[in-house]
């Protein structure tokens, strides 16, 4: 780049020359007399115009990069809004008859699309279910919950979701800022909720390992956490929303067994023993414990049933689960039925916090501000830069043929 640039410089800056050159040697070859009068007309008309023409390269540049900012803008404008119409926010969930409902739906990422990503999809989930979602890799899974947040553009059928929404993506989403502002997101602050949400997500015990508890600066997408440490961050702000519906993208991939069975008893069976729960897993110990497990192959579903009665009477399923606890081993022992509350008691929790509220102002969190100094360095970073590569040698021939330039 800077040696295109330089070029640029000595082509247009040498351009007065050369045409004056090739003007006046025209004129002298062709014959035409040349006298002082018009001589010197024809290096003023010049130098007027030199400087419009050596801008006429920075302003094509310009053009073009407002033609194509102009081009994503409109694009951006353009874009078609998310298919919000089926939401039902404000709705009393004890007088709805459904959560989710979703009626010989086709959903495709592209609207022109002949092949489309989900067909004949049908779903009735009530509230207060829990509704596993398995199948195959590449079965459609994240897309149904995508499509029922209305991301995914509906072709056919009918949707309707009734009340507010918790998403949690399979990979987690971390903001800078503090454990805490990502728990909250916004949200005002209640103690007892927000230590509920801690313990459920068993980051109790994480958190006192770190120099200033839930104050701690996370960095850039949680380089700073792990990633069952961020995945259990993003399930507790989803559960401090307190919404009507959760739909849960295998949150239990990047866990250990033990922390995933804990997870699964204390926050899905426990905490959202109310709510609507639409749960994407491939840990076929906890499916005995959901009202009923959808099975998905090639964007469709083949079974909606309970787990007995669907391993029963699909030879897939089967098929499907034998592999999963092959793959699992014997190790893995789940124990998944009713949730029982364990661990540090809510006052403890608050006394912690406050300890590291305290503490907070004393020491350095693990994400530090960049040193930056001010000052006058005088001329050794110049001498440092001249000295490498024959750098006096080009400064020395660049400043002679400037001075030569000025004199002539």
């Amino acid at each position: 780049m800077k040696l295109e640039k330089t070029y640029h410089c000595i082509l247009f800056w040498s351009t007065l020359v050369l045409i004056s050159s090739a003007t006046l040697g025209a004129c002298y070859f062709l014959g035409i007399p040349l006298h002082t009068n018009n001589v010197f007309t024809f290096v003023a008309t010049f130098h007027l115009v030199h400087e419009p023409i050596i801008t006429v390269p920075d302003v094509i540049g310009v053009v073009i990069q407002a033609k194509v900012a102009f081009a994503r803008i409109i694009k951006f404008l353009k874009a078609p809004e998310l298919h919000n119409a089926h939401f039902k926010n404000n709705c009393n969930m004890e007088n709805v008859n459904y959560s989710i409902f979703i009626n010989s739906a086709i959903f495709s990422w592209e609207e022109t699309s002949f092949k489309p990503t989900l067909r004949n999809i049908n779903l009735e989930v009530r509230p207060g279910e829990k509704v596993a979602i398995c199948g195959e890799v590449g079965s459609g899974k994240p897309t149904l919950l995508a499509a029922i947040l209305g991301e995914v553009p509906k072709i056919q059928g009918t949707i309707t979701v009734s009340g507010k929404i918790s998403y949690v993506s399979q990979t987690a989403w971390i903001q800078s800022g503090t454990i805490q502002e990502n728990i909250l997101f916004g949200s005002a602050m209640d103690s007892d909720r927000y230590s509920e949400a801690l313990e459920r997500c068993s980051l109790v015990k994480d958190l006192q390992l770190l120099p200033f508890g839930d104050l701690t600066v996370i960095g850039e997408r949680g380089v700073n956490l792990s990633g069952g440490k961020k995945q259990r961050v993003q399930l507790a702000r989803a559960l401090y929303q307190d919404a009507d519906v959760f739909l849960l993208d295998d949150p239990f991939s990047a866990l250990d067994a033990q922390t995933a069975t804990s997870i699964f008893n204390e926050y899905v069976m426990g905490a959202l023993s109310r709510k609507t729960v639409l749960l994407v897993t491939h840990q076929v110990d906890f499916l005995p414990a959901f009202n009923s497990v959808l099975f998905m192959s090639n964007g469709e579903i083949l079974k909606h049933a309970p787990y007995h009665q669907l391993l029963a009477s699909s030879k897939v399923f089967q098929d499907l689960v034998n592999a999963h606890k092959e793959t699992a081993g014997s190790e893995r022992v789940a124990v998944v039925g009713s949730a029982h509350r364990r661990g540090t008691s809510s006052q403890e929790i608050k006394n912690t916090y406050i300890e590291k509220q305290l503490k907070a102002c004393e020491g350095d969190q693990l994400i530090k501000q960049e040193e930056r100094e001010t000052g006058d360095t005088g001329f050794k970073p110049y001498k440092q830069y001249l000295n490498q590569k024959k750098g006096f040698l080009f400064f020395f021939i660049a400043s002679l043929s400037h001075l030569i330039f000025v004199v002539g």
